[in-house]
């Protein structure tokens, strides 16, 4: 039996301090430590987030690059912006049509690529994606510090250049997918496995 690997580790650890984040994120503290609230998760959104360049650094440099990997560490990355939107809802900072629609962006798009996978095909990784991701994980934490108190003089430009980011986000978002179906046209123009016109006519008769 394969051992897991560091890699992968790495990975399942980073899943499991997603409670830790929306705890942090969402937990009542008493007063003295309220303001801190807001960095404390900010501080550990960004740890998790960048974790995802240590693992994939660790797969290639020690070749632990699995089928395992490649499935666990998007997942990974995709429930910890999920779970910081659903977040940051919660708490009234973020309208719930921003996180509609980079959550099911995620859902459409790994679907897709399910698709691809039982049919054989592999659709490389778009840069765009990339791009997409670290305008995420900057929007979220600077909604996640939008409310903190040493920012109150400045609450309007912040609030402001928070939405910006994620507007960006939002557009790299929507064109990342468009790509990603692009890239997947054939996929979805079938022929999908099993022959379903054959299935139909034996049915039929």
């Amino acid at each position: 039996m394969r051992k897991l690997g560091m890699a992968n580790w790495i990975t399942l650890i980073r899943m499991t301090f997603i409670p830790v984040f929306l705890v942090v994120l969402l937990g009542q503290y008493a007063e003295d430590w309220s303001d801190w609230r807001p960095w404390l998760a900010a501080a550990v959104f960004t740890v998790l987030a960048a974790t995802d360049a240590v693992d994939g650094y660790v797969a290639r440099s020690r070749n632990e690059v699995t089928t395992f990997g490649k499935f666990i560490d998007p997942l990974a990355d995709k429930l910890l912006v999920t779970a910081a939107l659903v977040g940051l809802v919660q708490l009234g900072s973020l309208d719930g049509w921003v996180a509609i629609v980079i959550i099911g962006r995620e859902l459409v798009v790994s679907g897709l690529r399910m698709v691809a996978v039982a049919e054989g095909v592999v659709i490389a990784a778009s840069p765009w994606g990339k791009v997409k991701t670290v305008f995420q994980v900057v929007a979220v934490v600077m909604f996640i510090l939008k409310n903190a108190r040493v920012f109150a003089a400045y609450a309007g430009a912040f609030a402001v250049a928070s939405w910006t980011v994620m507007i960006i986000a939002l557009i790299l978002t929507v064109w990342s997918a468009a790509d990603y179906f692009y890239h997947a046209r054939e996929v979805i123009a079938g022929p999908w496995s099993g022959d379903r016109t054959s299935e139909t006519d034996e049915a039929d008769s």
